[in-house]
């Protein structure tokens, strides 16, 4: 008999990828389809290590788990990313070892006190599968987890095949400072800029070939191409359905203001957790909502609409237990994207900084450690601490991005 993996989301699943798509281009085909219609042949007969989470689900609406069981495929053990297999794990929380009570399938974590697949977690695998939903953002860690296991996969001599996925915010935004080496941490794991405009199988090869993860030798590494994919389009010019890639990052908009606002995290701003539209509401109970929209339409930043608001941000299952200012009401405001071809996520976040700091010189403050992990250098807090023009800071990174950019051209699938 076949034994079917049933994963809770499955129902909603199904009915997110009957969605209609946007007409232009229906024929888009994600790497894990291209995988299971044309290269099952690199997995038969092996045991097969997968690497996935809530989002690793083919057009038909069905998991990859559950389409390599139901093809009598032997998954040996499933690797577990931040959020958990299953997505429902708020941001920072440790994912723990377990054992599937329906398949005996164990699943380990690599988010926790382990980070990188161990050789005994390695053991009964013959080739890794990657197959998860990124966002363009440095700082999003499913990248960091993609380092370490190719890391662990070249020092097990374990093959990797990384199933393709769009970058969904495009795949031609590159802005923001480049992480020095001295602040590589798990929320930057590699010299890249905020938005690299690579999609996850670019990264791999990058990764590898560049020997970024610092190996003796390589991994063999199989990139399974999406079929079709423009690497000008976002998201939404082919897909309405978005499945949260994390609890906070609940709808497409938010990917797409995310890396900007998310350096927030590295403030005394509640960047929305707490709400239920994290990095699109952001504020303090010292902020005033008019003067900052006033502060920031005087930049006139292109694509974004603000409207004031006044929130409250509590606990939410699943997303956030104590965010800040929990039960404390704070003024801000709401971003909506008018126009996603004009909007600068990295810019934008730059200015709403420069803005925070000129209108509450005495209230606003940096966690120093933190904002300098997420930024990936301390020059950028600095700059900002002495009120140096939002102008000149984004002169000040464009040699770096330059220079990455030729090395990234390198790299280019699509």
């Amino acid at each position: 008999m076949k034994i079917l993996y049933t994963i809770i989301l499955s129902l909603t699943l199904i009915s997110a990828a009957g969605c209609q798509q946007p007409e232009s281009d229906k024929n888009i085909k994600f790497g894990n389809e291209v995988f299971i219609n044309k290269y099952l042949h690199l997995v038969e007969g092996k045991r097969i290590g997968l690497v996935a989470n809530q989002t690793s689900v083919l057009s038909n609406g069905t998991h990859l788990l559950d389409t390599l069981l139901n093809l009598n495929q032997n998954v040996t053990p499933v690797y577990s990313l931040e959020h958990g297999f299953k997505g429902k794990q708020q941001a920072g929380t440790k994912v723990n070892n377990y054992i599937d009570e329906k398949t005996g399938i164990p699943v380990y974590s690599l988010y926790g006190s382990i980070k990188k697949p161990t050789a005994e977690m390695l053991n009964k695998v013959d080739v890794i599968l990657f197959d998860v939903q990124d966002i363009g953002a440095r700082f999003y860690t499913y990248i960091s987890s993609l380092y370490y296991v190719l890391q662990a996969a070249a020092e097990n001599n374990k093959p990797v095949i990384v199933l393709d996925r769009p970058n969904p915010i495009n795949g031609v935004y590159v802005d923001g400072p480049v992480l020095k080496n001295e602040f590589k941490s798990f929320v930057g794991i590699a010299p890249l800029p905020v938005t690299h405009g690579m999609t996850i199988g670019e990264l791999a090869q990058l990764f590898v070939d560049e020997n970024f993860i610092q190996t003796e030798h390589k991994p063999k590494l199989t990139i399974i191409k999406s079929e079709g994919w423009n690497r000008n389009s976002y998201w939404n010019d082919y897909r309405n359905d978005w499945l949260p890639t994390s609890p906070n990052i609940p709808d497409f908009e938010t990917a797409l203001v995310y890396p900007g606002t998310c350096f927030l995290e590295g403030t005394n701003i509640s960047e929305g957790r707490g709400t239920e539209h994290p990095f699109l509401i952001i504020g303090a109970p010292f902020v005033k909502s008019d003067e900052l929209i006033t502060k920031l339409n005087n930049y006139q930043l292109s694509g974004v609409e603000l409207t004031p608001i006044t929130f409250t941000p509590v606990g939410i299952p699943g997303k956030v237990s104590h965010p800040k200012y929990e039960g404390i009401e704070c003024g801000g405001i709401k971003i909506h994207i008018t126009d996603k071809t004009k909007f600068r996520s990295v810019e934008f976040g730059l200015y709403l900084l420069s803005a925070l700091i000129n209108l509450y010189p005495d209230e606003f403050e940096f966690n120093a450690g933190f904002f300098d992990k997420l930024a990936g250098t301390d020059r950028l807090r600095k700059q900002l601490i002495s009120n140096t023009p939002p102008e000149e800071i984004i002169k000040s990174w464009q040699k770096d991005i330059q220079k990455f950019k030729s090395l990234r051209n390198k790299y280019l699938l699509y």
